[in-house]
């Protein structure tokens, strides 16, 4: 295979020889100068074949679908392409700087956020929003001036949230209902494009996979989503509550750990946008607003009272108050798609008391063979 890169040559090239891990881009991946590389959050996916002899060169992908066993290569990584790659070594670690004083922390982000936009912006492309009504799509929304456009079931939080916030900013909204078989249609295709089929993550893309069928079908290039806001600035119960699901003593360790999370959860999401034909934006994924997410001090992150405290500081400027304010539900469980999903999958004979009962439905839709059921 000949070099093939996602992402600028000479700023990887650069970002390769200084060792920089946030040169400015909004994500990397692939071969250059016969090295196999992917940014330090995985914001671009890349495969390589598990079980691929050197002999060749190593067999790799930007997605799993071709390979024989496609595992990712790691986040952060730059090894040459001919060689085995077990484990490669770290060529990029993640910064870890001193926290900025709260008023330059604040101007710092929104200069990112704003330099993000721009970025988005200065492209050839006819961009919609996935908006959820939540304050990370609708800051994405108003600083790209995007049409909107929310999925879910009509009884869902995700539909009315979504209205009442783009009421409030003055936006039209297109609202895509959902039907039960919208999912069954959806699923086989949701995991062929991204080579999972557990529950959790079949039930996170499937809102984006459905919302960007639409999306693609009124005529437009790319799909821009909020994603990175909850890990970059704090925005989950855990870092609070710092309990079992977090290593870290200190909110600030706990969003580190999320941010680290981010590149196993952002192939997913990626390759579902892709998969209607669109290019994925992610604003709030580029290297600047990394780089300033990452000098918040813990003031400007989450306590027991406000999450996400310095992103909705920097959104207040920009959005109606109470849509700056506002919390949100997970998408699976905000556009009711996981409740759904549930219920097909009782409707089809995968009982609650059967392990795992919605990843056995999803195996049976995916699959032309019986699936065990009770």
């Amino acid at each position: 295979m000949t070099d093939e890169l996602r992402g600028d040559p000479a700023t990887v090239r650069d970002a390769i020889e200084r060792a920089d891990p946030l040169p400015g881009s909004t994500g990397f991946a692939g071969r250059v100068d016969g090295r196999l590389v992917r940014d330090i959050l995985g914001r671009e996916p890349l495969f390589v074949d598990a079980d691929d002899s050197a002999d060749e060169g190593r067999a790799w992908a930007f997605e799993p679908a071709p390979l024989e066993d496609p595992v990712l290569f790691p986040a952060g990584a730059a090894a040459a392409a001919d060689e085995p790659l077990p484990q490669p070594e770290s060529h990029w670690s993640l910064p870890d700087p001193e926290p900025r004083a709260p008023e330059r922390a604040l101007t710092s982000l929104e200069q990112a956020i704003e330099t993000a936009a721009d970025a988005a912006l200065g492209t050839d492309r006819d961009i919609a929003v996935a908006f959820s009504g939540g304050v990370d799509s609708a800051l994405v929304a108003e600083l790209l001036d995007a049409p909107l456009y929310v999925v879910g079931f009509p009884d869902s939080h995700d539909v009315e949230a979504a209205r009442t916030a783009a009421d409030a900013m003055g936006r039209e909204l297109t609202v895509v209902d959902l039907e039960p078989a919208d999912l069954e249609r959806a699923v086989p295709e949701v995991v062929r494009a991204t080579g999972r089929t557990n529950a959790m993550d079949v039930q996170i893309a499937l809102p984006l996979y459905l919302v960007g069928e639409r999306v693609a079908a009124d005529g437009f290039d790319a799909l821009a989503v909020g994603q990175g806001a909850d890990e970059l600035f704090g925005g989950y119960e855990k870092v609070v509550r710092l309990d079992h699901r977090v290593a870290a003593e200190t909110v600030r360790g706990a969003v580190r750990e999320g941010i680290r999370s981010l590149p196993d959860q952002l192939p997913r999401d990626v390759l579902t946008i892709e998969a209607t034909g669109l290019e994925p934006v992610a604003p709030l994924l580029h290297d600047a607003v990394i780089e300033a997410a990452l000098r918040l001090p813990d003031e400007l992150l989450a306590d027991a009272e406000e999450r996400k405290r310095g992103f909705r500081r920097v959104a207040a400027d920009y959005l109606p108050a109470e849509v700056a304010q506002r919390d949100k539900k997970a998408v699976q469980y905000g556009s009711l798609v996981a409740r759904e999903l549930d219920r097909l999958a009782r409707q089809a004979g995968y009982k609650r008391r059967i392990d795992d009962h919605v990843d056995k439905y999803v195996a049976a839709l995916c699959s032309d063979g019986p699936t065990e059921r009770d």
